[in-house]
């Protein structure tokens, strides 16, 4: 009986072995692999970050900057007494006229709005504070 790689006339049958196949495909893929890995390059823009002094609190006069709380659409807090948003930029006028260096923290409670706080620091903006910090967390109403 003749094997199935074999025809009538004794030549051989061309077959395509599998298994070398697979681990060329391996070998290639774990090369690929290793040489995009080694291709990676961390690109950053070289940056000189400020270090904290242990004094530079105490250097600076705390009692100089307005807390201007923001509540609900009309009302809002200067320094924890209890104003109408109409009144904050005639203070921030007479508080810019009376202080060398005018520093005002925006912050809101939990009614605050993200329209009153932009409107709160045009009008910040509008009286020429150029010192603004925004506190990212809520206090309680006039705290």
């Amino acid at each position: 009986m003749a094997s199935p790689s074999h025809n009538t006339t004794g030549t051989k049958k061309a077959r395509i072995e599998i298994i070398p196949l697979i681990d060329v495909i391996f070998f290639l893929l774990a090369t690929f692999v290793l040489f995009t890995l080694s291709l990676n390059k961390i690109q950053s823009i070289p940056l000189d970050l400020p270090q904290a002094a242990p004094n530079a609190a105490a250097t600076k006069n705390d009692d100089d900057v307005i807390v201007l709380q923001l509540s609900d659409a009309e009302s809002a807090y200067w320094n924890k007494e209890l104003i109408s948003f109409n009144e904050i930029r005639p203070r921030l006028l007479n508080y810019k006229a009376t202080v060398a260096t005018p520093r005002v923290l925006v912050t809101g409670d939990d009614r605050a709005t993200y329209g009153i706080t932009i409107r709160a620091l045009d009008q910040v903006r509008k009286a020429g504070i150029s010192e603004v910090s925004i506190e990212t967390t809520w206090r309680a109403s006039g705290r």
